[in-house]
């Protein structure tokens, strides 16, 4: 991989890796772009087949949290950190898990600010307090706003109703049949909401044990992890990790809607992006959907300190962004995911252009 090409592409500032022999850490923090404020986005720890998976992912995963916070409205930049690893290994030894995160946190005080994590795919609010012994560059901690992913749950619930609302003239999911894809800590959320509101569940994960708990408490239908992409369904919820919607699963795709809590859903935006557009299927863009997490954690950071219920009315605005996606994606005939990066672009070019003003402190 040609590292500064892709990121003089994209806009990067910075990659940085993180090596603890020690405690055996691997870790890669990407900031994509500190315009509207300092780096924040979590740390995803993930059993990547080469080095360069991992920093593809990182690269992609940073810039889509660029997009995120500056669609969300909120004075932060773009950044993520994965670790290289088995996180049932890194559990597995107490000593060895605070020490091993402890050496993480040390290297993002490093960082002088510029890097804010929180929890991803394979870490927790346990970890994240092992982080905070070392740093206070960190959110998504016990006490505070703790655990976002019941947060970025309820963004893609809100989001999936804006859908509805587009598609079928009516904003609620009862009665509707979604098939999702992993059933994590977010996809766990997400089916708890859809179950009160009275939808139907087709799920698969690849943990054996998280599809048992869904069907016991839901009801949910268990499909295989390749037969859930053409399950009969009105709604396609990726929870899982990206690029779910590529070359391969649009042709299997019967649904009308895809949102879930993945992030960088789509393989290939550009081509994959039209290709459901021009199959008739509503996409609800990837980082507006499963914003609630980010807005959740980044109340950690407000003045006055985490705030639940002013962070419940900021979620609650996802619904309308989508729906003024949607709307302004059928008026111009661009897909969805055009229109999102354009909006947080607009921002982010907006608040670069006011910083030339020169101030005293």
């Amino acid at each position: 991989m040609e590292k500064f090409k892709y990121m003089e592409k994209y806009g990067y500032e910075q990659l940085c890796f993180f090596n603890h022999t020690p405690t055996g850490l691997k870790a890669i923090v990407c900031i994509h772009n500190t315009v509207l404020g300092p780096a924040l986005g979590g740390t995803r720890v993930w059993n990547y087949a080469t080095e360069d998976e991992a920093i593809e992912d990182v690269l992609r995963l940073g810039r889509g949290m660029t997009y995120k916070s500056a669609l969300a409205g909120l004075p932060l930049g773009g950044g993520k950190a994965v670790v290289i690893g088995d996180y049932k290994e890194i559990r597995k030894n107490p000593t060895r898990r605070e020490a091993f995160w402890r050496a993480f946190g040390r290297y993002i005080e490093g960082m002088s600010g510029r890097y804010i994590t929180a929890e991803d795919v394979g870490t927790s609010t346990q970890d994240m307090v092992y982080v905070s012994m070392e740093t206070p560059n960190v959110v998504g901690l016990p006490g505070r706003s703790g655990d976002p992913s019941p947060y970025t749950a309820l963004g893609v619930f809100n989001s999936m109703k804006a859908c509805c609302k587009h598609v079928f003239g009516d904003n609620s999911t009862k009665g509707k049949t979604v098939a999702i894809q992993g059933v994590g800590n977010v996809g766990y959320n997400l089916c708890k909401y859809l179950h009160d509101e009275g939808a139907k569940m087709i799920v698969s994960d690849i943990d054996k044990e998280r599809v048992e708990r869904v069907v016991k408490e839901f009801g949910a239908e268990v499909v295989g992890d390749n037969e859930i992409y053409g399950a009969n369904s009105d709604i396609f919820a990726p929870c899982a990790l990206g690029a779910a919607v590529n070359d391969t699963t649009i042709p299997q795709f019967k649904c009308k809607i895809i949102c879930g809590g993945a992030n960088n859903v789509l393989k290939e935006p550009s081509v994959h992006g039209k290709a459901l557009m021009d199959k008739g299927i509503t996409y609800a863009v990837d980082y507006l959907a499963n914003a609630g997490g980010v807005i959740n954690v980044s109340y950690e950071l407000a003045d006055g300190g985490y705030n639940e219920q002013a962070s419940l009315r900021d979620i609650e605005q996802i619904y309308f962004r989508m729906h003024d996606i949607l709307r302004i994606s059928a008026e111009t005939g661009k897909p969805t995911h055009e229109t999102a990066d354009k909006m947080a672009e607009d921002r982010i070019e907006a608040v670069k252009n006011i910083k030339s003003i020169m101030t005293r402190r």
